[in-house]
């Protein structure tokens, strides 16, 4: 059968083709981009195994069935009391499949090994945009515990991929894009941090080699999951797979009778349109969800790199008087208002206002900053403790350890533990607390370090990030049924919690710690192939970074933030007189075109010279696009580059012109703003997209941005 069936609309979409023999579970004969309804039929036999089967996988890969690559399934049967039978059996299920269900977009397998006493359920959901998810659950229906090891989806690809490309990075150099050949074996990225990480691979992209943004048949995983987890990549006797799902720790899963696990989702996405048309199946799925955020997304201004531990009620106030000025609609309060927190040694836990700087509480600064028509937001790290605390030398029990040892401090901290109820009660009321007292719009929820000796005194020091991630979603699903109106932001050390599950609970995440704006360049860039512009933080920060000391101009600061969720990380008290004006028209200029920037198909230029990028937006309806041209480095250009903009009605006329603040050109010298030599002119859809625009002649970190919109 195939899978998803094509229908009218004839959407591209990743599809499966599935093939049924007798009882056994239906084998993945095929995985690739739809053909459409008038695109080849496929008909498979019931009774027999095609002729291509066997390049086929099934959807859970049996060692009985011939696989000897790595199993779907690994696991094992405990002895149970009377030590009979002993333990490791049922070590190699053999499933039959009960029914097969489709309901809507959702396939429901249900299989069973009666011998092994295991039940599996596979369901497979066909999302709106063309990507597909997979998951299972595995129950036993034995009378002994059943481990299990690990539980994966895998489907296979085309032979053909044999170029890889995923993601490395670490803290301030988040999602940096590796490639790699394709070869025979096992290819395992393991993730152990207990959260996504700040070197997750997050996509596992397998491609016809030569791909690239525009053009180019590639396939891609994500694993929705924010604890420990494996990407993987199989090439074996000519078949190769893909797939993905949780890194279980020894003895973490260990289902007693009637018990289930379920894994996470896993995604899968086939383009046949390069890099690009894989995140647009990412970036249309997230967008058609309910929890999408509906409103235009406010620019933020947060205090943090402006006073970071250093909080006094008066400056605060005043850096909100001049955030409002600056045309800012959120203001954020960051690290350092609670108790006890007046450097990173002490405080976390203790979440109640530190009256030392706040006398009377967090109302007035909270007043100040609605009267200036900005919504209010705060900065909060639940699921983190620190030793110099009340509520440490209250409950020294209450972090994950594996019993007597206390785990490494990292960055001063330790990590709570959530699979206690009375560690989520605490947290509930306090936050829940601060939500209904003040009126408070915005969460940023940080998680600074990542897990060591994830384990819990609840089971005597046993495993339990499986446990902790389920308890951080329940609690934080439990806060946003509480306070709907709240809006909530993933941070962990920046970008190190950034994944499709916990996109299922946010409106926003921090994309990095990193605000230089050249490094940031590179982060949004690749973040951008999981996440739509509209999600990904972004800010305006000081002239010379705090992390790198390099030296960026406003302008490129501006433009680069531009093309993300918009904010201001500054303290912009400092800023000349024409900085805040050209600053401020930069703010204006984001409002104008958000909408575009926040709902269009992000375009990447598969540039040949590393010195200049190309990325952009062009509209749904293909009427309008916002592009950029990013000189990183003196380019020594013998002829003028070029600007090409893809994917516009190639018939239609669009009319060109330069983006740049009102205020620039009235504060700036007139050497120092670059003319576009084809600012107002007309041109075709195909013209743009085949011979492009003549960019000027630019310094480094100049940043051109043009706009075309159809005549």
């Amino acid at each position: 059968m195939l899978f998803p069936d094509p229908d009218a609309t004839k959407q591209r979409r990743t599809t499966l083709l599935l093939q049924q023999v007798a009882d056994e579970l239906p084998a993945v004969m095929w995985c690739g981009v739809s053909p459409g309804p008038d695109g080849v039929a496929w008909s498979a036999a019931h009774g027999q195994r095609a002729a291509c089967a066997e390049a086929a996988v099934p959807l859970l890969p049996e060692h009985w069935r011939g696989w000897y690559g790595r199993p779907g399934l690994s696991g094992h049967r405990l002895a149970d009391g009377t030590g009979t039978p002993p333990g490791g059996r049922d070590w190699a299920p053999s499933f039959t499949l009960d029914s097969a269900r489709a309901e809507g977009p959702v396939l429901t397998l249900r299989a069973k090994d009666d011998t092994a006493g295991l039940g599996l359920v596979t369901e497979v959901e066909s999302l709106p945009g063309g990507a597909l998810r997979i998951r299972h659950a595995l129950t036993n229906t034995g009378v002994a515990p059943y481990v299990v090891d690990h539980l994966d989806v895998v489907v296979p690809v085309s032979p053909q991929a044999r170029e890889g490309l995923d993601f490395s990075g670490r803290l301030l150099h988040e999602r940096t894009p590796q490639r790699r050949e394709v070869v025979d074996g096992l290819w395992l990225r393991e993730n152990r941090q207990g959260r996504t990480g700040h070197d997750a691979a997050t996509l596992n992209i397998v491609g016809i080699p030569g791909f690239g943004f525009a053009t180019g048949h590639v396939w891609g995983v994500h694993v929705g999951w924010s604890g420990n987890h494996i990407h993987r990549t199989e090439l074996r006797d000519g078949v190769l797979t893909i797939g993905g799902g949780e890194l279980l720790l020894p003895g973490e899963m260990v289902l007693a009778q009637d018990e289930s696990y379920r894994t996470p989702w896993v995604y899968i996405v086939a383009s046949d349109e390069g890099l690009d048309g894989l995140a647009a199946r990412f970036h249309d799925y997230l967008r058609s969800r309910p929890g999408h955020p509906a409103s235009p997304r406010p620019v933020n201004f947060n205090v943090w790199e402006a006073v970071k531990f250093r909080h006094d009620q008066a400056e605060l106030i005043e850096l909100a008087e001049e955030a409002a000025e600056m045309g800012a609609e959120r203001y954020v309060l960051d690290d350092g208002w609670y108790h006890g927190r007046r450097s990173d040694l002490a405080g976390l836990g203790d979440w109640w206002v530190d009256e030392s700087v706040f006398p009377d509480g967090l109302g007035p600064l909270v007043s100040r900053v609605r009267q200036l028509g900005m919504e209010f937001g705060l900065w909060v790290e639940p699921e983190m403790i620190n030793p110099d605390s009340d509520l440490y030398r209250a409950h020294p029990d209450w972090v994950l350890s594996t019993g007597s040892r206390i785990p490494l401090l990292r960055r001063n901290q330790l990590v709570l533990d959530l699979s206690r109820p009375e560690v989520v009660h605490y947290l509930l009321e306090r936050i829940d607390t601060l939500l209904t007292e003040y009126d408070i719009s915005y969460v940023k929820w940080d998680f600074n370090r990542a897990v060591l000796d994830g384990g819990s005194g609840r089971i005597s020091g046993g495993p339990a990030v499986h446990a902790q991630t389920l308890a951080y979603y329940g609690l934080l699903d439990e806060l946003r049924r509480r306070h709907p109106r709240v809006e909530w932001e993933s941070c962990s050390a920046g970008g190190a919690r950034i994944d499709l599950e916990v996109l299922q609970r946010v409106e926003r995440v921090w994309t990095s710690d990193m605000t230089d704006a050249v490094d940031r360049h590179s982060i949004q860039r690749w973040t951008g192939q999981l996440l739509p512009p509209e999600y990904l933080g972004a800010h305006v920060a000081a002239p010379f970074s705090m992390y790198s000391g390099r030296y960026t101009p406003l302008d490129f600061r501006s433009a680069t933030a531009f093309f993300g969720h918009f904010g201001i990380e500054w303290d912009i008290r400092e800023a000349s007189a024409e900085d805040r004006a050209v600053l401020k028209g930069w703010v204006e200029l984001y409002k104008e075109h958000r909408t575009l920037l926040h709902s269009g198909r992000v375009v990447r230029g598969d540039d040949s010279d590393d010195r200049a990028w190309t990325h952009g937006v062009v509209a749904g309806d293909r009427t309008a696009a916002l592009m950029a041209y990013v000189q990183f480095e003196d380019g020594l250009n013998t002829t003028p580059a070029r600007l090409t903009v893809p994917g516009l009605l190639p018939d239609k006329e669009y009319r060109i012109h330069a983006v740049r603040p009102a205020a620039q050109v009235t504060v700036s010298r007139a050497d120092d703003i670059p003319a576009l030599p084809e600012d107002g002119a007309l041109l075709s859809g195909a013209a743009l997209a085949q011979v492009g625009v003549t960019m000027p002649t630019l310094c480094p970190l100049q940043i051109v941005l043009l706009h075309v919109e159809a005549v």
